[in-house]
């Protein structure tokens, strides 16, 4: 063969290649090609973004507490009440609220409190996120915004402080009038008592060995009528709250952990149905053991997701065609129009079109 000719069949073969990468790029954007992507799933970011960033410092503000702040000039901005989803070395992925200063462009400050008898992750964070190892991360999302009020009333209990943290200062920096009631089971595992005091007597501190429970009642029964009450902590306490403020519609939630009274707590007896996944292409079984969720990961591994239990909201994604059995208590009737948490509902009938 002549080198000329073996030159041209060379360029053939890498112009194939070239081809072929480039189109092989072009459908993962959009796998329905060339037909037109479908507009952004309702979840507002792709499954597949991920942020890298790197562990600069490493605290113990409390017992049982670790503070890390990560860096990197990819960080989007947040505001207060916004929370990440970080992916810990085994693949994990856990929930975290910020609690640094939203203005501090290109960093990241949580806290994570080791939870005995957990699922494993405050165990994996407190083992192996250590100063100088990199972090993934997934944008912030925030469905526990501070809202414009004239007045406030925050109430945390343990690390469901770390959320109001950045609402003390904004609310502050609006001239609004606050105060906050902070339970724990001691000061010794209250985070963040030094912070605080600079807020002097609008922050009352409640450590349950010295004090015993505090006074929901009193406190709620002499919220100013135009006040909003925002509340982070175990259920029991966000239950007390409920029950003790006289307008439940000013309050505000932010569950760690699903609600006693959720339907995903003890779901209905379950059966099969069909999904059928329009950006790509794919058709998967739900069986009557697993979730929606469990399902679609099967062949879509990237679907983001957190609690798994129906009240974080990472796994919402839009709703193409067919009934969903809402079991989550987290979306409102309107938000439910059109999107289901992939984790705890399901289909009523026996198929569903995702915009997946």
């Amino acid at each position: 063969m002549s080198s000329s000719r073996t030159l041209t069949l060379a360029a053939f073969a890498g112009a194939a290649w070239l081809a072929k990468r480039a189109l092989r790029r072009r459908i993962s954007r959009s796998p329905l090609w060339p037909l037109p992507a479908l507009e952004t799933p309702v979840s507002g970011y792709s499954p597949r973004r991920r942020l890298r960033a790197r562990i600069v410092s490493r605290t113990e503000p409390a017992q049982g507490v670790v503070r890390l702040t990560v860096e990197s000039p990819e960080l989007p901005a947040w505001t207060p009440g916004a929370h990440v989803d970080v992916t810990l070395p085994s693949g994990l992925v856990r929930q975290y609220s910020l609690c640094g200063d939203p203005s501090d462009t290109g960093r990241y400050t949580i806290a994570i409190r080791l939870v005995e008898g957990g699922r494993g992750g405050s165990r994996e964070a407190h083992a192996r996120l250590v100063e100088g190892a990199e972090l993934e991360l997934r944008p912030p999302r925030n469905r526990f915004a501070l809202e414009p009020a004239p007045a406030y009333v925050f109430v945390a209990g343990g690390i469901g402080i770390t959320p109001l943290l950045p609402m003390l200062r904004a609310a502050t920096a609006a001239g609004a009038d606050w105060s906050l009631l902070y339970g724990g089971r001691s000061r010794a595992s209250m985070p963040f008592l030094p912070e605080l005091a600079g807020y002097g007597d609008r922050v009352t501190v409640v450590p349950e060995d010295e004090a015993g429970l505090p006074d929901l009642a009193g406190l709620l029964s002499r919220t100013a009528p135009d006040a909003l009450v925002y509340c982070c902590g175990p259920e029991p306490l966000m239950a007390a709250v409920l029950a003790a403020v006289p307008d439940p519609g000013a309050v505000r939630l932010e569950r760690f952990s699903p609600s006693a009274f959720s339907p995903s707590a003890s779901p209905a007896e379950a059966r099969p149905f069909t999904v059928d996944l329009a950006r790509s292409g794919r058709t998967v079984e739900v069986g009557p053991g697993e979730s929606t969720l469990a399902a679609v990961r099967r062949v879509l591994p990237d679907t983001p997701y957190s609690c798994e239990q129906g009240f974080c909201g990472t796994c919402r994604q839009r709703v193409l065609a067919g009934g969903v059995d809402h079991r989550d208590e987290l979306l409102t009737d309107g938000e439910r129009e059109g999107s289901m948490l992939l984790c705890v509902s399901r289909a009523t009938g026996d198929r569903l079109l995702l915009d997946l």
